[in-house]
């Protein structure tokens, strides 16, 4: 049977992190607080996750009784223990973002070196306009504007500098120059023919059979 949406938790299985869930304030410290969420196992709040900024006093945002909408942080069943925030949690935790990871985000600020995309975290990951294109962009708004949701590829992740790179690039095909130019470099790194080989493979033509040629050229070797 399927679960009733409107049901919260019951029980420590149930909780997910960044789940939003009510509940009631049981007691307050000079470290935090500790709330009933309804799973049989109390949750505690940091007096640092009690809201954006500083809390000098637990009692100055939240008095026993009171009813609060939380966050949850972290479950530890083993422990029996849930931490929970008053603080919304971000979409994207830096721990949650990888190097190749491909991603939709909205563009929020365009610069003439590239554009700032929202990827739900922190901070916006960076597209530089070399990241942009394959061929050669002149400025960013001849491929998007501020709003625009773009593919992207996470490239670097620099999470003590608390940077993004991305791009927009590494998620096309390369134009069909650029198949073109690895041909004629493989063409150039084949070994140049014999004397023997050029001349049987004159004999046969461009055309020819090509098993036939194998067989002689590995004749004239022995």
């Amino acid at each position: 049977m399927a679960k009733d949406k409107n049901v919260g938790p019951q029980s420590l299985e149930d909780l997910e992190e960044k789940m939003k869930v009510t509940g009631k304030v049981m007691k307050t410290s000079l470290a935090g607080a500790i709330v009933d969420i309804g799973v049989g196992v109390p949750g505690v709040i940091h007096i640092s996750k009690l809201k954006k900024g500083s809390v000098t006093r637990v009692s100055d945002v939240l008095k026993k009784g009171q009813e609060v909408d939380v966050w949850v942080q972290k479950v530890h069943p083993e422990k029996k223990k849930i931490e929970l925030t008053m603080v919304e949690p971000l979409d994207l935790e830096w721990r949650e973002i990888k190097e190749g990871t491909e991603m939709t985000g909205e563009v929020t600020r365009i610069e003439k070196y590239g554009v700032f995309v929202d990827l739900g975290a922190e901070r916006p990951g960076l597209v530089h306009i070399s990241e942009m294109a394959h061929g050669y962009v002149e400025k960013p708004t001849d491929l998007v504007h501020k709003g625009d949701e773009i593919e992207v590829k996470v490239l670097k992740v620099n999470r003590r500098k608390k940077q993004i790179k991305l791009s927009m690039k590494a998620l096309e095909k390369p134009p069909k120059e650029s198949y073109q130019r690895e041909e004629e470099e493989q063409k150039r790194n084949e070994p140049t023919p014999t004397a023997i080989e050029a001349a049987l493979k004159k004999a046969f033509g461009a055309n020819g059979d090509e098993e036939s040629l194998a067989d002689m050229l590995g004749q004239e070797k022995k």
